[in-house]
């Protein structure tokens, strides 16, 4: 492995403090500080500590300021509601600088924190961007969180304003967020003193007197009244934004991001990881309430003087399959960063890729996923069909860039299925045993990444340090717990296997359930399956699969089922003691499409379970229980 890629991380690893000093120069800066890391200053150390920056100056202004102006900032595409639109920098810094002056005029300051609840649309970039220019901080939530979800969060960040929108379109409903607001603020302890509220036209909401403003027609009469607010000076290491981990119950666990390490991270990575260049379009197919939303669809790409498309609608149903390929088409898009889950669903609705053949992609690069593992069937679909490399590569809410990937920017290495290749710059990745021992290579362990994190991760949670260092930093003592099992093998490659609470001990084998679902996949009737380990009084647990059907399978359920766990025995072996295969109609999973094993686990086992916060559907796991009950009484 020899090559530009060994080159760049040798390079970091010798000269940490040098590497980001350097990559720092993609930034513009307001006063660059002596140092580049304190290593005595909060939980693990701090980047960038005595430097000055603003990140929508960064975002916006300098490149309206370099004479790109006219160039498109922002793609708005929404087949839920037939709009499309375009915004150029000029105009999209127009709009951001005016409801800034809108937000400062009710109060808001720097370090202050703006709740932002909206849907896909360009409003909630620009609320995002604004509360940035003030030197704010922002906590965006999932438009269409449930309220008691959003209450907890306004509290724990102690929100001075909600910026909102009256709905959010879902395929074939309209789904009110006004009255969830509103619900939270009554359940809100210490609840927020304005609401800007953007009156969508398919619902208008109800507004509550002295608390409620109309967010255009506020931003209208400020625009006649040319105001606006300029950038604010920030502390590199001041708090760039707040973001609440998904399915959290109880009290939430808010991820801090600062400013400068931040921006220094993301544009290193949209050239590097990404390959991309100023002016190139880059579409992240996700949410604004996820991570990936606020690193690849609002920070990275404007960072980069990239094009970026903001995506109202699903890559099946609205409307159809071949949703995804339109848009690359019709907007030139150059990569396309999406789930794996994203492209199963395409997949299991249109296996043979007919959609695939009505566009012409011979100018898109590159699809990347992340946010749950990619497993090699369904890379393997879309390689054939799509004719680009499909990049699987490896991060966390916690880290808000690539841990792991295959750097198209740098060298493209050769691709391993089911592996996102191997560490980048700033991450040492290291697999231990539970006494926290090294491993051999190829051996399943606890994957961890040697202190002090890079630019870009988490310093810490919001207001709650010491719940910081037990999650993250105590159980193996200088290194940052992901939490994620894997190997690492001879030429440096990590494969993820599962979390580690998805790891399943089967009569004292230590079994990845990640592994299991490999294999499952290579049936050819199979569209995308789940595998969990339920209890069992002789083996401790044993393994279950779930398996959703391609469209249009005609095959005996019981033949497939069979067939399936014949695989799973000649790959693994009778040690995995897999001998359930149970066919859904689809799998839980959270809207950011990641599959809840663990509530599912629970169900098996007759277990107390809450309904998970971040759930899209709660109507499929009455369907997974419906199953569960059929199975067991089958063998009764």
């Amino acid at each position: 492995m020899a090559g530009e890629y060994q080159t760049v991380y040798a390079d970091w690893k010798r000269a940490p403090e040098a590497f980001w000093r350097t990559a720092a120069g993609a930034i513009d800066w307001y006063r660059i500080g002596e140092a580049v890391f304190d290593a005595d200053a909060d939980v693990y150390g701090r980047w960038f500590p005595g430097w000055e920056t603003n990140t929508c100056h960064n975002c916006i202004d300098r490149h309206v300021e370099a004479g790109n102006g006219d160039r498109t900032a922002i793609i708005y595409d929404s087949p839920v509601t037939g709009t499309k639109r375009r915004i150029t920098y000029r105009e999209a810094q127009g709009e951001i600088a005016t409801l800034a002056a809108v937000l400062r005029a009710k109060g808001v300051e720097k370090g202050d924190r703006v709740i932002i609840y909206m849907p896909m649309i360009p409003e909630a970039v620009f609320a995002m961007l604004a509360v940035a220019r003030l030197g704010a901080i922002h906590s965006v939530v999932f438009g269409g969180f449930a309220a008691q979800e959003l209450a907890t969060r306004i509290d724990d960040c102690g929100a001075r304003i909600v910026i909102s929108a009256s709905c959010g379109i879902e395929p074939g409903r309209v789904v009110a967020y006004k009255p969830l607001l509103d619900h939270a603020i009554e359940l809100c302890a210490h609840p927020p003193q304005t609401c800007l509220i953007f009156q969508r036209p398919q619902l208008a909401a109800e507004m509550v007197d002295g608390r409620d403003i109309d967010l255009a027609s506020a931003v209208a009469a400020a625009k006649a009244r040319r105001e606006t607010a300029a950038c604010v000076a920030v502390a590199a290491t001041d708090p760039a934004y707040i973001l609440y981990t998904s399915g959290t119950t109880g009290q939430p666990k808010g991820v801090v991001r600062d400013t400068g390490g931040h921006m220094v991270a993301l544009a290193w990575s949209m050239r590097a990881i990404y390959g991309m260049e100023a002016g190139e379009v880059f579409w992240s197919a996700s949410d604004i309430g996820w991570v990936v939303g606020h690193s690849y669809i609002v920070y990275g790409p404007l960072l980069a003087g990239c094009t970026t498309v903001i995506f109202e609608g699903k890559p099946v149903g609205t409307p159809d399959a071949g949703t995804f390929w339109r848009v690359i088409q019709e907007h030139d898009v150059k990569v396309l960063f999406t789930a794996p889950t994203a492209l199963r669903a395409i997949r299991r609705d249109d296996p043979e890729g007919a959609h695939v053949a009505r566009y012409d992609l011979s100018q898109f690069r590159g699809l990347y996923l992340a946010g749950e593992r990619a497993d090699p069937e369904t890379i393997k679909w879309a390689e054939r069909l799509l004719h680009v490399p499909v990049i699987d590569h490896w991060w966390q809410t916690e880290t808000g860039w690539a841990i792991a990937a295959n750097p198209a920017g740098i060298e493209r290495l050769p691709i391993k299925h089911g592996s996102p290749t191997v560490p980048m710059p700033g991450y040492e990745v290291t697999v231990l045993d539970h006494e926290g021992h090294a491993v051999a290579p190829g051996t399943l362990g606890n994957i961890v990444v040697r202190l002090p994190l890079p630019p870009g991760c988490l310093v810490t949670f919001w207001n709650a340090d010491a719940r910081f260092r037990t999650a993250c930093l105590e159980e193996f003592p200088g290194y940052y717990k992901t939490a994620d099992a894997g190997t690492i093998d001879e030429d440096g490659y990590l494969f993820i296997m599962a979390r580690t609470d998805d790891i399943i001990n089967c009569a004292g084998h230590r079994l990845s359930t990640g592994g299991m679902e490999e294999v499952v996949a290579r049936h050819p009737a199979v569209a995308e399956c789940a595998v969990i380990g339920i209890h069992d009084t002789l083996k401790g647990q044993v393994p279950c699969g779930f398996l959703v059907l391609k469209a249009g399978v005609t095959q005996d359920l019981s033949v497939i089922r069979r067939e399936v766990i014949e695989l799973v025995r000649e790959e693994i072996g009778p040690v995995a003691a897999f001998k359930s295969a149970l066919v859904v109609e689809r799998l839980p999973k959270t809207r950011s499409g990641k599959i809840l094993r663990g509530t599912m686990q629970k169900i098996a086992d007759g277990l107390p379970w809450k309904m998970p916060a971040t759930i899209d559907d709660p109507a499929i796991l009455d369907e997974i229980t419906a199953v569960l009950h059929a199975e067991e009484a089958h063998h009764k």
